[in-house]
């Protein structure tokens, strides 16, 4: 995604604390999903990035997105308190989560697109999969083939799982 020219300052001061963060803390996967975040921050117009500290934006978009993939689930290979989040920053825990929180409105990020998840949860994510026909909820990955073409092709799912292991 190509970044406008008056941000790109702005992208690289960001874009350096998400990597550092992610190497040390997280992982490719959470770090290729928050650099799409501040890419897509960029490009709003105006940008938001405009104008607050680049710390207190780093740490809204980690948060946002570590949040919608239950970062702070002890369950997950991954996972910290939102203090633990926060620190590496040096913003308090609500500044992160203010932050996060009008990232996620801004981008609409949420449990049901793809777009926002960890690419190796995609396939475990069940929001992801529910499909509603004739106001019955449904597992696209369980419908016939043809439905799930047409699911894929109004945009319900991610892709056809029927497809996904076949050189179609």
């Amino acid at each position: 995604m190509k970044i406008p020219k008056e941000m790109q300052s702005t992208y690289d001061v960001i874009s350096k604390l998400i990597i550092d963060y992610s190497t040390e803390y997280l992982s490719k996967e959470y770090e290729g999903l928050c650099l799409h975040a501040l890419e897509k921050l960029c490009r709003k117009r105006p940008s938001p990035l405009k104008s607050g500290r680049s710390n207190s934006w780093a740490a809204g978009i980690v948060y946002a997105i570590g949040s919608n993939n239950f970062i702070f689930d002890k369950s997950q290979p991954i996972h910290m308190t939102a203090k633990e989040l926060a620190e590496p920053f040096g913003v308090a825990v609500s500044t992160a989560s203010s932050k996060a929180a009008e990232i996620k409105k801004m981008l609409k990020i949420d449990y049901f697109r793809a777009e926002w998840c960890l690419p190796s949860e995609i396939d475990d994510n069940i929001m992801l999969w529910m499909v509603s026909i004739d106001g019955l909820p449904f597992d696209a990955r369980q419908l016939p083939v043809e439905m799930q073409e047409i699911c894929f092709e109004k945009g319900l799912i991610p892709y056809v799982p029927a497809y996904k292991n076949k050189n179609i």
